[in-house]
C-alpha cells in the first residue's frame, strides 16, 4: 500500500526493484562463517502495511550464525537464511518480479494474484504467471472509501460526477477502485495528484479510495477532526463485483478501528506471500514452519495491528494460485491439507 503517492518515488522504487533483483541468481553465498542464503521479500513503499509486516516476518525468520533465539527448534528459518525487505510499487510489479526470478518472494493482493495466475486484467499482455506460487494467505486488506462530510456522499452511487481521487491504474488501490466503479456503473470526475488526504482537506476532491489493512495512516489523517467520513461499499454493485472477482469478499471494519467511527461494511482482498516456484522446497518449508511457530506470535503481531489476523487456520484456504511444494509439505504436516 502506498502512504505517499509521489510519482517520482514510485519510479525510483520500481528502478530499485529491477537493480537489486539482478543479483538473485546467486542465492547461496559462502561467507566466513559458512553458507548464507539470501531471501528477499518485495513489498510496497516504506512505512506501508506490506513493508512493516514484512520487516516483522524477516526479523522472526532470519537465522544468521550466532542468533541465540534460533537455538530453539523451528523458531527461525533454516540455518544461514537471511531475509531482507525491499520497497516496490505494489502487487503488479511484485508478481512480475517473482515470476521472472528477479526476487524470491513478495507480498501481493490476492485479487491481483488471481489475475496473474489466469493471465487476465493487467497481466493479459504477459499471459499466466506460472512461476508464481504461494507460501500463505496472511491478512485482509479493506477497501476504504473516504468522503468529505460537506459532500453528503452516503454510498458508492453518490460518487457520480463527483471529484474523486484514484491511485494510478497499475497500482493495487487504483485497480480495485476502478473495478468497484465499473461494477456500480458510476462515472466520476477523476482528479490526479499526491496525498489524497491533503487534497480532501483542501477541498480539491470530494472522495478517494484506498485499499489497505485497517487502520491506515492516510485514512486516519483524513478522518481526524470530523471533516470526512467512511462510506459503506454495499449493494447490487458489490454482488456483481464479487461474482467477477472471487478473491474479493465482504468485510467489516470494526467500530473504533478509527476513533469515533462506527462499524462499516465494505469489501476486502487478502494479502498473500508469494514465492518463485524454483526456490528450494526445504527453504520454503523451513520459512513457513517458522512463520506459524507459536513462539513467534508476539513478535509478529507487535509490528502492525493487521498481523493479528495472520493465522494457520486461514493460511491455505481458497488460494488463487498453487501452494509452493515446501509450504504444501508444512500445511500437510499441520493437518490442513490431505496427505
Amino acid at each position: 500500500m502506498q502512504q505517499r503517492f509521489a510519482a517520482l518515488f514510485a519510479l525510483a522504487a520500481f528502478a530499485a526493484l529491477v537493480l537489486w533483483g539482478l543479483s538473485w541468481r546467486a542465492a547461496p553465498v559462502a561467507g566466513p562463517d559458512g553458507e548464507r542464503v539470501s531471501f528477499q521479500i518485495a513489498t510496497g513503499p516504506s512505512g506501508g502495511t506490506f513493508f512493516t509486516i514484512a520487516q516483522a516476518i524477516a526479523g522472526i525468520i532470519s537465522h544468521p550464525p550466532g542468533m541465540g533465539r534460533c537455538e530453539t527448534s523451528m523458531v527461525c528459518g533454516p540455518s544461514g537464511t537471511i531475509l531482507s525487505v525491499r520497497t516496490a510499487q505494489g502487487s503488479f510489479d511484485n508478481l512480475r518480479a517473482v515470476n521472472n526470478g528477479l526476487v524470491e518472494s513478495a507480498l501481493v493482493q490476492s485479487d491481483m494474484a488471481d489475475a496473474a495466475a489466469r493471465g487476465q486484467g493487467p497481466f493479459r499482455r504477459f499471459g499466466p504467471q506460472k512461476n508464481v506460487t504461494i507460501i500463505a494467505a496472511l491478512f485482509p486488506e479493506e477497501v476504504h472509501l473516504v468522503a468529505a462530510a460537506r459532500a453528503g456522499i452516503t454510498d458508492v452511487r453518490g460518487l457520480a460526477r463527483r471529484r474523486v481521487w484514484l491511485a494510478p491504474p497499475t497500482t493495487d488501490s487504483g485497480i480495485t477502485a476502478r473495478r468497484i466503479l465499473a461494477a456500480f456503473r458510476v462515472s466520476v470526475r477523476l482528479v490526479e495528484g499526491d496525498d489524497p488526504d491533503v487534497l480532501l482537506a483542501d477541498g480539491k476532491i470530494d472522495a478517494f479510495f484506498l485499499t489497505a489493512a485497517a487502520p491506515f495512516g492516510p485514512v486516519s489523517q483524513a478522518l481526524a477532526g470530523g471533516k470526512a467520513g467512511l462510506v459503506p461499499i454495499t449493494g447490487d454493485g458489490v454482488e456483481r463485483l464479487l461474482a467477477q472477482e472471487p478473491q474479493l469478499q465482504h468485510a467489516t471494519i470494526a467500530a473504533q478501528t478509527y476513533p469515533g467511527a462506527p462499524a462499516l461494511n465494505t469489501i476486502a482482498t487478502r494479502t498473500l506471500w508469494v514465492v518463485n516456484a524454483r526456490v528450494p522446497d526445504a527453504l520454503v518449508y523451513g520459512i513457513t514452519r517458522a512463520l506459524f511457530n507459536p513462539a513467534n506470535r508476539a513478535a509478529l503481531v507487535a509490528g502492525h495491528p493487521a498481523a493479528h489476523k495472520i493465522g494457520l487456520a486461514t493460511a491455505a484456504l481458497e488460494l488463487p494460485a498453487p501452494l509452493h511444494a515446501g509450504a504444501r509439505r508444512y500445511f500437510r504436516e499441520a493437518g490442513l491439507l490431505a496427505r
